[in-house]
Protein backbone atom coordinates (compact mmCIF):
# COMPACT_ATOMS: atom_id res chain seq x y z
CA UNK A 1 0.00 0.00 0.00
CA UNK A 2 0.60 3.51 -0.28
CA UNK A 3 -0.45 6.96 0.59
CA UNK A 4 -2.16 9.44 -1.39
CA UNK A 5 -1.24 12.89 -0.20
CA UNK A 6 -4.56 15.10 -0.31
CA UNK A 7 -3.54 18.47 1.72
CA UNK A 8 -1.38 20.41 3.52
CA UNK A 9 -0.52 22.97 5.50
CA UNK A 10 2.13 24.24 7.96
CA UNK A 11 0.99 27.88 9.72
CA UNK A 12 3.47 29.47 12.15
CA UNK A 13 2.15 30.72 15.47
CA UNK A 14 3.58 34.25 15.12
CA UNK A 15 4.04 35.43 11.58
CA UNK A 16 6.99 37.36 12.31
CA UNK A 17 8.77 34.75 14.40
CA UNK A 18 10.26 31.26 13.14
CA UNK A 19 7.79 28.09 12.28
CA UNK A 20 8.96 25.56 14.25
CA UNK A 21 7.04 22.74 12.94
CA UNK A 22 7.56 20.54 9.84
CA UNK A 23 6.42 17.86 7.91
CA UNK A 24 7.55 15.58 5.06
CA UNK A 25 5.03 13.56 3.36
CA UNK A 26 6.06 11.34 0.16
CA UNK A 27 3.52 7.77 -0.65
CA UNK A 28 6.55 5.90 1.19
CA UNK A 29 5.73 7.80 4.43
CA UNK A 30 4.96 11.06 6.06
CA UNK A 31 6.51 12.81 9.15
CA UNK A 32 5.07 15.49 11.11
CA UNK A 33 7.08 17.40 13.85
CA UNK A 34 6.35 19.46 16.54
CA UNK A 35 10.06 21.49 17.75
CA UNK A 36 9.51 22.42 21.27
CA UNK A 37 9.86 26.36 21.98
CA UNK A 38 13.41 26.76 23.11
CA UNK A 39 13.36 27.66 26.58
CA UNK A 40 17.52 28.94 26.50
CA UNK A 41 19.09 30.92 23.86
CA UNK A 42 20.13 29.03 20.71
CA UNK A 43 23.27 26.93 20.31
CA UNK A 44 23.22 26.23 16.36
CA UNK A 45 23.20 28.60 13.40
CA UNK A 46 19.84 30.35 12.86
CA UNK A 47 17.10 31.49 14.44
CA UNK A 48 15.68 28.38 16.34
CA UNK A 49 17.24 24.85 17.49
CA UNK A 50 13.84 23.79 17.45
CA UNK A 51 12.90 24.82 14.01
CA UNK A 52 15.92 22.96 13.07
CA UNK A 53 15.42 19.86 14.68
CA UNK A 54 12.08 19.40 12.81
CA UNK A 55 13.14 20.38 9.45
CA UNK A 56 16.35 18.09 9.85
CA UNK A 57 13.96 15.33 11.61
CA UNK A 58 11.16 14.89 9.41
CA UNK A 59 14.01 15.23 6.08
CA UNK A 60 15.64 12.02 7.37
CA UNK A 61 13.19 9.82 8.57
CA UNK A 62 11.55 9.96 5.39
CA UNK A 63 15.44 9.80 3.69
CA UNK A 64 16.21 6.43 5.90
CA UNK A 65 12.50 4.69 5.70
CA UNK A 66 13.45 4.37 1.85
CA UNK A 67 16.80 2.87 2.66
CA UNK A 68 15.94 1.32 6.12
CA UNK A 69 12.37 -0.47 5.69
CA UNK A 70 11.54 -0.51 9.29
CA UNK A 71 9.97 2.01 10.58
CA UNK A 72 12.00 1.97 13.99
CA UNK A 73 14.79 1.00 12.65
CA UNK A 74 14.31 4.14 10.65
CA UNK A 75 13.98 6.48 12.96
CA UNK A 76 16.91 5.33 14.95
CA UNK A 77 18.83 6.49 12.39
CA UNK A 78 17.48 9.38 12.07
CA UNK A 79 18.06 10.13 15.88
CA UNK A 80 21.55 8.96 15.55
CA UNK A 81 21.98 11.64 12.49
CA UNK A 82 20.59 14.47 14.69
CA UNK A 83 22.75 13.47 17.32
CA UNK A 84 25.57 13.85 14.96
CA UNK A 85 24.57 16.95 13.53
CA UNK A 86 23.88 18.90 16.59
CA UNK A 87 26.83 18.33 17.73
CA UNK A 88 29.21 19.26 14.90
CA UNK A 89 27.16 22.49 14.50
CA UNK A 90 26.66 23.28 18.20
CA UNK A 91 28.56 26.81 19.12
CA UNK A 92 28.94 24.73 22.59
CA UNK A 93 28.19 22.00 24.55
CA UNK A 94 25.07 22.14 26.35
CA UNK A 95 25.57 22.46 30.13
CA UNK A 96 21.69 22.10 31.12
CA UNK A 97 19.44 19.55 29.77
CA UNK A 98 16.75 22.29 29.39
CA UNK A 99 19.12 23.45 26.23
CA UNK A 100 18.91 20.51 24.30
CA UNK A 101 16.58 20.90 21.36
CA UNK A 102 13.44 18.28 21.43
CA UNK A 103 10.04 17.67 19.14
CA UNK A 104 7.00 15.97 19.38
CA UNK A 105 6.48 13.73 16.05
CA UNK A 106 4.17 11.31 13.91
CA UNK A 107 6.00 9.09 11.50
CA UNK A 108 3.67 6.98 9.45
CA UNK A 109 4.35 4.17 7.15
CA UNK A 110 2.35 2.34 4.70
CA UNK A 111 2.45 -1.55 4.84
CA UNK A 112 0.98 -4.61 3.24
CA UNK A 113 -1.87 -4.49 5.47
CA UNK A 114 -2.30 -1.08 6.63
CA UNK A 115 0.44 1.03 8.12
CA UNK A 116 2.85 1.79 11.04
CA UNK A 117 2.25 4.84 13.38
CA UNK A 118 5.42 5.97 15.54
CA UNK A 119 4.64 8.97 17.77
CA UNK A 120 6.36 10.77 20.59
CA UNK A 121 4.75 13.69 22.78
CA UNK A 122 1.35 15.42 21.27
CA UNK A 123 1.75 14.92 17.49
CA UNK A 124 -1.35 12.72 16.53
CA UNK A 125 -2.86 11.11 13.88
CA UNK A 126 -6.91 10.70 13.09
CA UNK A 127 -7.90 7.91 11.32
CA UNK A 128 -10.92 7.27 9.24
CA UNK A 129 -12.18 3.61 8.32
CA UNK A 130 -13.96 3.84 4.51
CA UNK A 131 -16.84 2.98 6.32
CA UNK A 132 -16.35 6.67 8.19
CA UNK A 133 -15.47 5.15 11.65
CA UNK A 134 -12.67 7.72 13.60
CA UNK A 135 -9.95 6.39 15.94
CA UNK A 136 -7.64 8.94 17.48
CA UNK A 137 -3.74 7.75 17.87
CA UNK A 138 -1.60 9.15 20.61
CA UNK A 139 -2.10 11.10 23.84
CA UNK A 140 -2.57 14.45 22.10
CA UNK A 141 -5.77 15.10 24.24
CA UNK A 142 -4.63 14.06 27.94
CA UNK A 143 -1.30 16.59 27.08
CA UNK A 144 -3.61 19.43 26.18
CA UNK A 145 -5.48 18.83 29.01
CA UNK A 146 -2.45 18.69 31.63
CA UNK A 147 -1.19 21.86 29.65
CA UNK A 148 -4.71 23.46 29.78
CA UNK A 149 -4.90 22.93 33.49
CA UNK A 150 -1.16 24.48 33.94
CA UNK A 151 -2.34 27.50 32.18
CA UNK A 152 -4.90 28.19 34.22
CA UNK A 153 -3.11 27.39 37.74
CA UNK A 154 -0.21 30.31 36.44
CA UNK A 155 -3.04 32.22 35.66
CA UNK A 156 -4.91 32.09 39.05
CA UNK A 157 -2.16 32.10 41.23
CA UNK A 158 -0.21 35.26 39.36
CA UNK A 159 -3.41 37.09 38.34
CA UNK A 160 -1.50 37.79 35.06
CA UNK A 161 -3.09 35.90 31.64
CA UNK A 162 -1.14 32.97 30.78
CA UNK A 163 -0.74 34.03 27.05
CA UNK A 164 2.81 35.82 27.21
CA UNK A 165 4.31 33.73 29.99
CA UNK A 166 7.12 32.19 27.80
CA UNK A 167 8.27 35.98 27.84
CA UNK A 168 8.33 36.41 31.23
CA UNK A 169 11.51 36.27 33.11
CA UNK A 170 9.98 35.05 36.44
CA UNK A 171 8.38 32.51 34.50
CA UNK A 172 11.21 31.03 32.77
CA UNK A 173 12.65 28.75 35.18
CA UNK A 174 8.73 26.84 35.34
CA UNK A 175 9.27 26.18 31.07
CA UNK A 176 13.09 25.30 31.90
CA UNK A 177 12.52 23.00 35.07
CA UNK A 178 9.73 21.01 32.81
CA UNK A 179 11.81 20.70 30.14
CA UNK A 180 14.70 19.20 31.46
CA UNK A 181 12.81 16.27 32.13
CA UNK A 182 12.64 15.51 28.66
CA UNK A 183 14.71 11.89 27.75
CA UNK A 184 15.39 11.40 31.00
CA UNK A 185 14.70 8.22 33.05
CA UNK A 186 11.42 8.63 34.40
CA UNK A 187 10.74 11.84 31.99
CA UNK A 188 9.18 12.42 28.82
CA UNK A 189 10.86 11.07 25.94
CA UNK A 190 10.60 12.88 22.42
CA UNK A 191 12.28 13.23 19.42
CA UNK A 192 15.71 15.05 20.06
CA UNK A 193 19.85 14.62 19.74
CA UNK A 194 19.32 11.08 21.67
CA UNK A 195 19.76 7.94 19.87
CA UNK A 196 18.22 6.15 23.16
CA UNK A 197 15.08 7.86 22.64
CA UNK A 198 14.23 4.84 19.50
CA UNK A 199 13.79 3.08 22.32
CA UNK A 200 11.06 5.17 23.93
CA UNK A 201 8.64 5.59 21.22
CA UNK A 202 5.45 4.81 21.14
CA UNK A 203 3.96 2.96 18.30
CA UNK A 204 1.09 1.25 16.58
CA UNK A 205 0.29 -1.38 13.89
CA UNK A 206 -3.25 -0.57 12.17
CA UNK A 207 -4.71 -3.27 9.82
CA UNK A 208 -6.31 -0.46 7.48
CA UNK A 209 -8.10 -0.85 4.12
CA UNK A 210 -7.33 0.94 1.41
CA UNK A 211 -9.65 4.12 1.61
CA UNK A 212 -8.52 4.77 4.55
CA UNK A 213 -7.58 8.46 5.48
CA UNK A 214 -5.31 9.84 8.36
CA UNK A 215 -4.93 13.58 9.11
CA UNK A 216 -1.68 13.76 10.91
CA UNK A 217 -1.52 17.04 12.96
CA UNK A 218 0.89 18.59 15.27
CA UNK A 219 -1.25 20.11 18.90
CA UNK A 220 -1.49 23.62 17.51
CA UNK A 221 -3.79 21.93 14.68
CA UNK A 222 -5.55 19.58 17.10
CA UNK A 223 -6.66 22.65 19.54
CA UNK A 224 -10.07 22.98 17.21
CA UNK A 225 -10.59 19.83 18.60
CA UNK A 226 -8.57 19.31 21.80
CA UNK A 227 -8.72 22.84 23.32
CA UNK A 228 -11.53 24.72 21.32
CA UNK A 229 -14.54 22.61 21.02
CA UNK A 230 -14.52 23.92 17.38
CA UNK A 231 -15.45 20.12 16.64
CA UNK A 232 -15.33 16.46 17.84
CA UNK A 233 -11.78 14.27 16.46
CA UNK A 234 -14.56 12.22 14.28
CA UNK A 235 -15.79 15.82 12.61
CA UNK A 236 -12.31 17.67 12.22
CA UNK A 237 -11.20 15.17 9.57
CA UNK A 238 -14.05 14.69 7.60
CA UNK A 239 -14.12 18.64 7.84
CA UNK A 240 -10.28 18.38 6.19
CA UNK A 241 -11.42 16.30 3.37
CA UNK A 242 -14.88 18.36 2.71
CA UNK A 243 -13.86 22.12 3.56
CA UNK A 244 -9.84 21.60 3.17
CA UNK A 245 -7.25 22.98 5.86
CA UNK A 246 -6.56 26.29 4.46
CA UNK A 247 -10.50 26.98 5.60
CA UNK A 248 -9.47 25.25 8.80
CA UNK A 249 -6.43 27.30 9.73
CA UNK A 250 -8.22 30.51 9.35
CA UNK A 251 -11.28 29.10 11.71
CA UNK A 252 -8.32 27.97 14.13
CA UNK A 253 -6.95 31.78 13.91
CA UNK A 254 -10.33 33.37 14.48
CA UNK A 255 -10.46 31.61 17.72
CA UNK A 256 -7.90 32.75 19.07
CA UNK A 257 -7.61 35.90 18.06
CA UNK A 258 -11.11 36.45 20.44
CA UNK A 259 -9.26 34.62 23.16
CA UNK A 260 -5.74 36.43 22.83
CA UNK A 261 -4.83 36.91 26.71
CA UNK A 262 -5.59 33.06 27.06
CA UNK A 263 -8.00 33.61 29.66
CA UNK A 264 -11.32 31.78 28.01
CA UNK A 265 -9.09 28.66 26.64
CA UNK A 266 -6.11 28.67 28.91
CA UNK A 267 -3.21 28.35 27.08
CA UNK A 268 0.80 30.09 27.61
CA UNK A 269 0.67 30.97 23.59
CA UNK A 270 -1.82 32.92 21.68
CA UNK A 271 -1.29 30.97 18.42
CA UNK A 272 1.14 27.60 18.35
CA UNK A 273 2.55 26.49 14.98
CA UNK A 274 -0.04 24.56 13.25
CA UNK A 275 0.39 22.08 11.00
CA UNK A 276 -1.19 19.18 9.66
CA UNK A 277 -1.05 16.37 6.15
CA UNK A 278 -4.54 14.63 5.15
CA UNK A 279 -3.28 11.29 3.09
CA UNK A 280 -5.34 8.55 1.72
CA UNK A 281 -4.92 4.94 1.91
CA UNK A 282 -3.89 3.59 -1.21
CA UNK A 283 -3.11 0.36 -3.70
CA UNK A 284 -0.02 0.09 -5.07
Amino acid sequence: MRFEILDSISLPGNPAKQNEDSFAAESAAVAVLDGATPVSDPLLPGKSDAAWLSQFGARRLLSHIKSDGAPRTALRHALADAEHSFRGLARRTPIARHEFPCASMVFVVPNDNGFDILWYGDCSALVQSPDGQVEAVGSAFERRDGESADAARYMEATGLPPVGALNRSEALPMFQQARAKVNTPGGTWLFGVEPQASEHVSRQKLVAAKGTSLLLCTDGFLALASDYGCYEAGTLIAMAAEKGLAVLGEELRAVEEDDAEGRKFPRFKKSDDATAVLVKLVGI
